[in-house]
C-alpha cells in the first residue's frame, strides 16, 4: 500500500515539500487533500478520468454528482468554456478569488469526464495561497469537499485523513478553516442567473453585481 504523507504547511519547509509532493501526486493521477478558503477539498487532475473516478469512489458518490473544478487563475476559465456570458465575467471580476462557484457551459473540445454534467461545469478560483500554489502548477483540478458522502466536511487535513485514509496520498495541513461555509453556487447557463446554493456570498451581494439573479424556487 502506498505511503500517505501529511505535511504541515504552517511550517515553511514542510509547506514547500508538501506543495511539491501534492503537485507530483496530482500529475501522477493520485488524490490530494488541500485547504481552500471554505473547507478542505479532496482533488484530482480534472483531465485524468480515472483520477476523477477515484475521487468519486473515495467519497462514496456516483457520476450523478460531478465534482466542481478549481482553477488557479481567472484566465484559465476562458479555456474551459464554450461561451462565457458577460454576467459571468462580472461575477468573476467581483468575487474571484473567493467563495463563488459558477456553473457555465463547458467547451465541447475538452477531453475530460467529470461525470454526468450535461455539458456544464462548475468552476471556482479559491482564495487560499496553498491551493493556488498547487493549482497554478497542476492546472484545473476536480475538487470536492474532503469527506465521505453524508459525513461532515473536514475543516482540517487531519480530519480529512480520518475519513479518507489511504485513498489519498498527500494531505496538506494549513490549520482549522477560519470560516467553514461552503461556496455560493450560481447557474449562468440560462439568460437569468439562478442561485443554486446560498453560501459565503449572499444573494444581496450577488445582486449588487447582477440585479436579476433569482433563487431556484422563484
Amino acid at each position: 500500500m502506498a505511503a500517505v504523507r501529511l505535511y504541515d504547511c504552517r511550517n515553511v519547509t514542510e509547506r514547500d515539500q508538501g506543495v511539491e509532493a501534492a503537485i507530483s501526486a496530482v500529475k501522477s493521477g493520485d488524490l490530494v487533500v488541500l485547504p481552500t478558503d471554505t473547507v478542505y477539498g479532496v482533488g484530482a487532475d480534472a483531465f485524468k478520468s480515472w483520477s476523477v473516478t477515484a475521487l468519486l469512489n473515495a467519497k462514496g458518490r456516483g457520476r450523478q454528482v460531478p465534482p466542481p473544478v478549481l482553477v488557479g487563475s481567472r484566465h484559465t476559465l476562458d479555456g474551459l468554456v464554450s461561451r462565457l456570458p458577460e454576467k459571468a465575467r462580472d461575477l468573476v471580476e467581483a468575487f474571484w478569488p473567493g467563495a463563488l462557484t459558477i456553473v457555465v457551459e463547458q467547451a465541447p473540445s475538452l477531453q475530460w469526464d467529470l461525470g454526468d454534467t450535461d455539458g456544464t461545469v462548475a468552476v471556482r478560483m479559491p482564495m487560499h495561497p496553498v491551493a493556488l500554489e498547487v493549482l497554478r502548477e497542476t492546472g484545473p483540478m476536480a475538487v470536492s469537499s474532503a469527506n465521505l458522502h453524508g459525513q461532515a466536511a473536514a475543516t482540517t487535513a487531519d480530519e480529512a485523513r480520518d475519513q479518507l485514509g489511504y485513498k489519498v496520498s498527500v494531505y496538506l495541513e494549513a490549520g482549522l478553516c477560519p470560516d467553514p461555509v461552503p461556496s455560493t453556487i450560481v447557474d449562468l447557463t440560462q439568460e437569468t442567473p439562478i442561485l443554486l446554493r446560498t453560501g459565503a456570498i449572499s444573494i444581496e451581494d450577488l445582486r449588487t453585481v447582477i440585479p436579476n439573479v433569482r433563487t431556484a424556487e422563484q
